[in-house]
């Protein structure tokens, strides 16, 4: 049923939980899966007078290096083929949930895996909500994993 999974990682709880039920699934369907963590430029345009936005970069990439080390090594141990993408620049400043949904269009996806912080209130308007966009913008199936609702 499932031979492409997509797996959208961002380092988080809610990250690491998706990434248990991509490998279970893909081990359970002998799919593999294509790991990615786009890098979030949405911080860059606020102007800061104490930041260098340069290093803020590197330290989300470095992240992401990280984040993608562990994920291949977790699939690695349990048998699922995996890669991995960081994804150094949105399609458009700010657009996670389009890049993610262009990279599962582009790779031809069966399946996008990702993980949902459960904002609520005044945060999630704030920040808004990367699953909320992804699951507007695909046809494809999405297995969203939620973490316990923050406070």
């Amino acid at each position: 049923m499932y031979e492409r999974i997509l797996l959208a990682v961002d380092g988080s709880t809610s990250s690491d939980l998706a990434t248990t039920q991509a490998r279970q699934v893909a081990k359970a369907m002998n799919a593999e899966i294509k790991a990615i963590f786009v890098v979030d430029d949405s911080d860059m345009f606020f102007e800061t007078s104490y930041i260098d936005p340069n290093d803020v970069l590197r330290g989300i990439m470095s992240v992401g290096q990280r984040t993608l080390a562990i994920v291949a090594q977790s699939m690695s141990d349990a048998g699922v083929r995996c890669m991995t993408e960081l994804i150094e620049k949105p399609i458009s400043p700010g657009k996670i949930s389009s890049t993610i949904v262009a990279q599962a269009d582009a790779w031809n996806a069966d399946l996008i895996v990702m993980g949902t912080h459960g904002r609520r209130g005044m945060r999630r308007l704030i920040m808004g909500s990367v699953s909320e966009g992804v699951i507007a913008k695909t046809n494809k199936p999405v297995l969203l994993v939620r973490t316990e609702l923050e406070d």
